[in-house]
């Protein structure tokens, strides 16, 4: 991968030199907040597929894409501006049908339990797991990673492995930080638990997502051909980059605590190798 010197800020993703034939897109952050829908982001991807290129969102949401399709209608993310959806929960999903009837532990809220459906797993709990799959926290609005602690330790100390259905740490809700199953998964690995991760910035989930492009292109379409944009410094940059895709990062609230610019930008991504190639204050 050609070391990258500096980031450069674009104000549209139309630009020239952003040219592409497929985006890989993330969702929360980039098209709405939780709230309500980034409308500027919802019609830069609208144009995009009306010239002809097509757009896979693709998200650590830990739960099926029907789930996440329902969500993006709710908040007013429009079907045209996407071809498909792609979550970490598919990927989770196809792994947890690999794994048979083990006892397993769910840590996360009741809404990922979809997660488990016409699956054989035996859910249990923290005594008897010998498997843990974590979605989330059970209760994101007032609880941390820390809230685990305990839990984590008696777990770790039988050496049980886990499987986090969501790299992302935190996210932003409607100018809320909430933590996410990674910021669980983080801690578990301090403690010297195994973790395995399903979505971004992993292999299998842009596995998934070119494939996806391919079925629908007709053709495969080649990585460099392909812009990665999201707003996850620790998932969809280094997930685009590992990739071979041209980047873009959009600012995020949780990691941007100032004005974008190339100074600020390179605080953010202090490793030459991980910096996105472009950079945007919004979709748009």
């Amino acid at each position: 991968m050609p070391e990258q010197t500096a980031t450069t800020i674009v104000t549209s993703i139309h630009a020239p030199r952003l040219k592409a034939r497929a985006w890989i897109c993330d969702i929360w952050g980039v098209l709405h907040n939780g709230v309500a829908a980034f409308q500027p982001a919802v019609d830069a991807c609208t144009k995009f597929r009306a010239d002809g290129g097509y757009v896979i969102l693709v998200t650590n949401a830990p739960r099926p894409a029907d789930g996440v399709i329902k969500q993006l209608a709710g908040l007013g993310v429009t079907p045209k501006a996407y071809d498909r959806v792609l979550t970490s929960g598919d990927v989770t999903r196809e792994i947890l049908h690999s794994w048979g009837a083990q006892p397993t532990l769910h840590i996360g809220p009741e809404r990922d339990l979809t997660l488990f459906d016409d699956l054989a797993i035996t859910l249990t709990d923290a005594t008897r797991a010998e498997r843990i799959l974590c979605s989330g926290l059970f209760d994101d609005t007032t609880e941390t990673a820390e809230n685990y602690r305990e839990t984590l330790q008696m777990l770790a100390a039988r050496s049980v492995s886990m499987l986090c259905a969501n790299p992302d740490i935190k996210v932003d809700r409607g100018g809320r930080i909430i933590y996410c199953a990674g910021a669980v998964a983080q801690l578990y690995e301090e403690m010297g638990g195994k973790v395995a991760y399903a979505g971004k910035p992993y292999s299998p989930i842009y596995d998934a997502a070119r494939q996806m492009i391919a079925d629908i292109a007709g053709r495969t379409i080649e990585a460099t051909d392909i812009l990665a944009i999201g707003d996850g410094v620790h998932t969809d940059i280094p997930g685009g980059l590992a990739h071979g895709m041209r980047t873009v990062y959009v600012a995020s609230a949780i990691y941007l605590h100032e004005p974008m610019t190339p100074p600020a930008l390179e605080k953010l991504f202090p490793d030459r190798n991980q910096r996105p190639q472009f950079a945007m204050e919004a979709l748009a």
